[in-house]
C-alpha cells in the first residue's frame, strides 16, 4: 500500500466532514462497519459523543453531527421550522452518501429528531437509541397538555429567550447543575451553549414545547431504546417508579419500545452515568441483531 492510497481513508472522511457543513450540519465520521448516526442535544457539540463513538467504531462507522446553530456551528434559514429544516439535512447527508438502514442514537433535542424520522421513515432506520427525551416534552409538567394549548407559554419563553432574560452565565451554570454531575462536563456544556445561536436555540425549544408525537410513534418500525433519568427530580418528590410510568406512558403507541432508567445520571446519561449508558446500549444493540 502507497503513501497516497493510506491517505484516501482520510481524505473521504474530510469529504464528508466539508459536504454535510456546507449543508448546515457538522459532521465527524469515524470507524468502519454497520452506520450510526449521532445526534446531540440542544446547543451541543457532537463531541458529547465522544465515549461512545470510542466504544462502537470498532463495529459501527460513526456519523457524528453538531446540528447547525449549535456550539460555534453557523446558524441557518428555518423560516419557523428548525427541526424539519434539520430533519432534511440529515435525511440529504444520509441519502447523498448512500448510507443504507442506519442506527441513530439521539439525545434529548437529538432524541426527538430521531422519532421524527423514524416516523416520516419508517422503513428506513434499523434502530433508535434515545437518550433522555420524550415524544411531548410539555406532558411532563402539564399532563393534560395538547400542542394547542401549549403555545402561549411556548411564545413566551421563546420571547424571553430571544430578549435575553435567564441566559446569563449563573442562570445557565444553575441549569445545567440539574442536568449534568460533573463540574468539567458543566463547564464543557455551558462554552456549547455561549457559542449557540440564541434564535435557533428559542425556536428549537418551542418546537419541543409545541409538537407532540405521542401518538404518530405508532407508524415507527424500528426497535426502540429509551434511558431516562429520574434522579434530578428527586427533591421535587419525583421516584424512580413515577419518572418511569411517565416514559412508559408517553411511549405506549411505539410497537417495540424498551424503557431503562438511570439511577445516578441526570440528563447527560452519557456522561453521568456510562456504565448503565453502555450496558444498555450494549444488550439492545445485540438482542436486536
Amino acid at each position: 500500500m502507497n503513501k497516497f492510497t493510506r491517505l484516501i481513508p482520510l481524505l473521504l472522511i474530510s469529504f464528508l466532514s466539508l459536504t454535510a457543513s456546507a449543508q448546515g450540519l457538522k459532521v465527524n465520521v469515524v470507524g468502519k462497519g454497520s452506520p450510526m448516526i449521532l445526534i446531540p442535544g440542544l446547543t451541543c457539540d457532537g463531541a458529547v459523543y465522544d465515549e461512545t463513538v470510542k466504544k462502537y467504531q470498532s463495529k459501527y462507522e460513526c456519523h457524528v453531527m453538531t446540528l447547525p446553530g449549535f456550539a460555534g456551528n453557523p446558524a441557518i434559514a428555518f423560516e419557523d421550522n428548525f427541526i424539519e429544516t434539520v430533519k432534511d439535512l440529515v435525511l440529504e447527508y444520509i441519502n447523498s452518501n448512500n448510507i443504507k438502514n442506519p442506527t441513530i442514537v439521539g439525545h434529548s433535542l437529538g432524541g426527538f429528531i430521531a422519532l421524527s424520522l423514524a416516523i416520516d421513515h419508517p422503513k428506513d432506520f434499523d434502530k433508535l437509541v434515545i437518550v433522555d427525551s420524550l415524544p411531548f416534552l410539555t406532558a411532563i409538567q402539564v399532563p393534560a397538555a395538547t400542542a394547542e394549548s401549549a403555545k402561549p407559554f411556548a411564545e413566551n419563553m421563546k420571547n424571553m429567550m430571544l430578549s435575553g432574560q435567564g441566559n446569563n452565565e449563573a442562570m445557565q451554570r444553575m441549569m445545567l447543575q440539574s442536568m449534568i454531575n460533573d463540574p468539567k462536563d458543566i463547564e464543557t456544556a455551558l462554552q456549547w451553549g455561549a457559542a449557540s445561536d440564541p434564535a435557533t436555540v428559542a425556536q428549537a425549544m418551542y418546537e419541543l414545547y409545541t409538537t407532540d408525537l405521542r401518538e404518530d410513534i405508532s407508524k415507527i418500525e424500528s426497535p426502540i431504546l429509551v434511558m431516562g433519568a429520574w434522579i434530578a427530580y428527586k427533591d421535587y418528590g419525583s421516584t424512580r417508579e413515577s419518572t418511569l410510568a411517565i416514559y412508559e406512558g408517553q411511549y405506549t403507541k411505539a410497537p417495540n419500545c424498551t424503557v431503562k432508567m438511570t439511577d445516578t445520571g441526570k440528563h447527560f446519561i452519557m456522561w453521568d452515568d456510562p456504565e448503565f449508558y453502555f450496558a444498555s446500549i450494549d444488550s439492545f444493540l445485540s438482542a436486536a441483531e
